[in-house]
């Protein structure tokens, strides 16, 4: 395939461009913090659902610097309920090593950006396409899919991937090498779609080898996956007579790592008895069952969670629980929590 599609895509971009909140107007650039921002923001979350994480982390936090002053938990506060809260901590942690080791200004170096805490390749290569417009290859899903169709590569992902980089790699343009990435985006978001593509209106179709074949709709393929395993536990919600109910700090690292959670037995595979797992209480309380399971499920595993509620009689049992403090229900919007740690907290009916 020739360099030609290149001006053709730059052309319908133009005129089709999507409006998105981190993308700056025509003929301008994203500073690179917008950027770092919105791609960490949308890694596994749709466009839909980052809007209005990504405003209202700019209203609050508008510069690199002011982010990296941020508490911690602030930080995972506001993320909660965007999922995948590793990107949080990360997000973070890049945000104090770009103010402290770079002067709050992004690198344009592929090799510092990688230095970076959560900058992978793709990511830094976003970051310097879109926002330093240097001749660079961002591969997402929807490139991956362009361009698994431009060329027919019908070996399956992740297989077909390390061809699919390099064919990506060898179409960008020397020049608006951000608008390009932009445009490949957008192509493979709203015209080169997984199913039921628009080839009709594709500025492609003339270089589309799966088109010519008759396959585009049946690309990218992709091996079977695996089956997520189901693990199971018993959640421990502990609540005082005004409603507030008794948190605890999760470790750092790890799942949910810094975040904050309703206490909960060991979640693990395999037969499950909740009456037994009322053995692992936090604090000793007169504990009643509840009908029904919480579902919530992560990248690697299914979760189902018993639910167990008890009414504090004092408060001193949360001094049996390191790391633990009540929480009133008006302010547990402030609290880091994670999605299924609210599924609890309305399974126990406390909000």
């Amino acid at each position: 395939m020739t360099m030609t599609h290149a001006p053709r895509l730059l052309t319908w971009y133009d005129r089709h461009r999507r409006t998105l909140p981190w993308r700056a107007p025509a003929g301008e650039r994203t500073e690179p913090y917008l950027v770092w921002l919105s791609e960490i923001m949308l890694q596994q979350t749709t466009v839909a659902t980052v809007g209005d994480y990504y405003r209202r982390f700019v209203e609050r936090w508008p510069t690199v610097d002011a982010l990296a002053a941020a508490p911690l938990d602030e930080v995972l506060s506001a993320w909660a309920g965007l999922g995948y809260y590793a990107r949080a901590r990360n997000l973070h942690a890049c945000a104090q090593a770009v103010a402290t080791g770079h002067g709050g200004r992004f690198p344009e170096d592929e090799a510092a950006l990688r230095a970076l805490p959560g900058i992978g390749p793709y990511t830094a290569a976003a970051i310097r396409s879109i926002a330093f417009d240097h001749k660079a290859s961002a591969v997402d899903g929807n490139v991956e899919r362009v361009i698994s169709r431009l060329y027919a590569i019908d070996a399956p992902l992740p297989d077909a991937k390390i061809e699919i980089h390099a064919r990506a790699a060898e179409l960008v343009p020397e020049a608006r090498a951000g608008d390009y990435a932009q445009a490949m985006m957008d192509l493979g978001a709203t015209v080169c779609t997984p199913r039921k593509p628009l080839c009709v209106i594709c500025p492609l179709t003339r270089n589309c080898r799966a088109l010519k074949l008759g396959i585009a709709e049946t690309l990218p393929r992709r091996a079977p996956k695996a089956e997520k395993p189901t693990r199971r536990g018993l959640a421990f919600v502990l609540a005082r007579k005004d409603g507030a109910v008794l948190l605890r700090k999760r470790p750092t690292k790890g799942l949910l790592g810094g975040m904050d959670e309703v206490p909960s037995s060991p979640w693990r595979e395999g037969k499950f008895v909740p009456a037994d797992a009322l053995a692992d209480a936090p604090v000793p309380a007169r504990w009643t069952l509840l009908e029904g399971l919480v579902r919530h499920t992560f990248t690697h595993f299914h979760l189902e969670l018993s639910v167990a509620r008890a009414t504090a009689t004092t408060d001193r049992l949360a001094k049996l629980l390191p790391g633990s403090a009540w929480c009133t229900l008006d302010l547990l919007d402030d609290r880091a929590l994670p999605t299924v740690m609210r599924k609890v907290i309305e399974k126990a009916s406390l909000s």
